[in-house]
């Protein structure tokens, strides 16, 4: 107790000024230790400052865990007791942190070796698909050499590409790889005019040898039907085309022509010589290993029938004043062999009208065409005849004795022909004569006709023939 105070006295009296800021403060010196508190307010003292148990390792730069080694599944990574993890306790910190030390160098080299291993083959595999693109880009692809051997038949769809048809003869074993016919194409103009069909090839060809041979359309295996052409003719074609014998087709045709697709109105009138005449329409037709006479006429029969009903023969038939579609399509076959132009036939067609009228009086309701008598002598003659002689040819095909058509077509018509028989041009005419290639005469009257064709005349002297 100080000196001076009385027992009992408050010995912190003389001290409250100081923490109520009227006083000097004897505690505000920087060393100074902190100003007692009332006993109920005083704090535990803290414990001595004491120097650490281990030496603090410096921390290095922060590292993946992948190239630490460390493991979330490491059982000497964490360890459950939190004394041991200090590393304090029991003097054996040093042990472990020893340890420790020692397995993080080794998983730090596997994972090193792991990394190098997958660099090494990502390197690797860039190479692979690098060279491969490569090759496939600017290397030479892989080709036979030669023109090949054995034979293989080729079909190449409509719109196919010079890539699609390239893998369609490699399948086939023709070219060793799509690349070298596509190579062999590209170098050659002529390859844009590669058809779709039926080819007879040979295995094992250059991409050059392939491609030469088909941008030749002659080496298409296919039957090109004209437009005009005779089914005689077209017979004759399919019995080559297929190697059979002479008369194979013309007998299938006479026997079966029922059972080809023929539309019910095709074949009404029994002196039809051919039934099938008019109904072989004008097109290409492929011709592969499973191709026979039948097949073959069937699918122009049904060709035939799908272009007449999308012309709605019937309907037009009856709109033109025609007994039948029958009719039609046989003004259609007139019009295709007397026309000899294109760009005459509307008005051909419409001689044929004129002269089937019934108030005809230049040829009195005959067609008087010389097309018919050459269907009869299955001929293509111009110097048919005298007119009178031709009358005493009796026959249902003979338009200088009949009038009006005769009972079936003497041809297979095109489109163009089909189309001006459904559409004449409105004319006068009832003669025509074509003195030349680009000019076609027509007349009203015979004697009008006799002077264009007297300059036909002239005309074929003066040119040689």
């Amino acid at each position: 107790m100080p000196y001076g105070m009385s027992p009992g006295a408050d010995p912190y009296a003389a001290q409250q000024p100081a923490y109520g800021g009227e006083g000097p403060d004897y505690y505000a010196a920087p060393e100074a230790y902190p100003p007692p508190q009332p006993p109920n307010q005083r704090r535990a003292a803290p414990e001595p400052d004491r120097a650490p148990e281990w030496e603090p390792e410096t921390e290095a730069e922060e590292q993946h865990p992948f190239f630490t080694g460390a493991d979330d599944h490491d059982d000497d990574a964490y360890d459950d007791d939190p004394r041991e993890s200090r590393g304090g306790r029991g003097g054996r910190g040093g042990d472990r942190r020893g340890g420790k030390t020692k397995k993080k160098k080794s998983r730090n080299g596997t994972a090193c070796l792991f990394v190098t291993v997958v660099l090494v083959g990502g390197i690797g595999g860039v190479g692979y698909f690098g060279y491969q693109f490569y090759q496939d880009q600017f290397g030479a692809p892989e080709d036979f050499t030669g023109s090949g051997t054995g034979s293989v038949e080729v079909e190449v769809p409509k719109g196919a590409g010079l890539g699609q048809i390239g893998s369609i003869l490699a399948r086939k074993g023709v070219v060793k790889s799509s690349g070298a016919f596509v190579s062999a194409a590209t170098a050659n103009p002529k390859s844009q005019g590669i058809q779709p069909g039926v080819y007879p090839m040979k295995k094992e060809m250059s991409g050059k040898a392939a491609v030469d041979l088909m941008i030749n359309p002659s080496n298409l295996n296919a039957l090109i039907i004209r437009e005009g052409q005779r089914n005689v003719a077209i017979y004759e074609e399919i019995d080559k085309k297929l190697k059979l014998d002479a008369g194979t087709t013309e007998d299938v045709a006479e026997k079966e022509f029922k059972d080809l697709g023929l539309p019910e109105w095709a074949n009404d009138d029994p002196d039809i010589k051919d039934p099938l005449e008019g109904f072989l329409y004008p097109s290409r037709y492929d011709i592969g290993g499973k191709s026979t006479p039948k097949s073959m006429l069937k699918e122009m029969v049904t060709r035939a029938a799908a272009k007449y009903e999308a012309a709605n023969v019937e309907a037009e038939a009856t709109r033109l004043g025609l007994n039948s579609p029958m009719d039609l399509i046989t003004v259609a076959s007139l019009v295709q062999v007397e026309g000899k132009y294109k760009h005459d036939f509307d008005k051909v067609s419409r001689v044929v009208y004129n002269r089937l009228k019934p108030n005809n009086t230049e040829t009195v309701g005959r067609l008087e065409f010389d097309s018919t008598i050459n269907y009869i002598k299955a001929e293509s003659r111009l110097d048919i005849g005298a007119v009178d002689d031709l009358r005493q040819l009796r026959d249902p095909y003979n338009t200088y004795d009949i009038k009006g058509l005769p009972p079936g077509a003497i041809s297979n018509p095109g489109a163009e022909a089909l189309n001006s028989a459904i559409n004449p041009k409105p004319g006068p005419w009832y003669y025509f004569v074509s003195v030349t290639a680009d000019k076609t005469l027509f007349a009203v009257t015979n004697a009008e006709h006799e002077k264009n064709r007297q300059q036909y005349e002239d005309e074929l002297e003066n040119s040689g023939q």
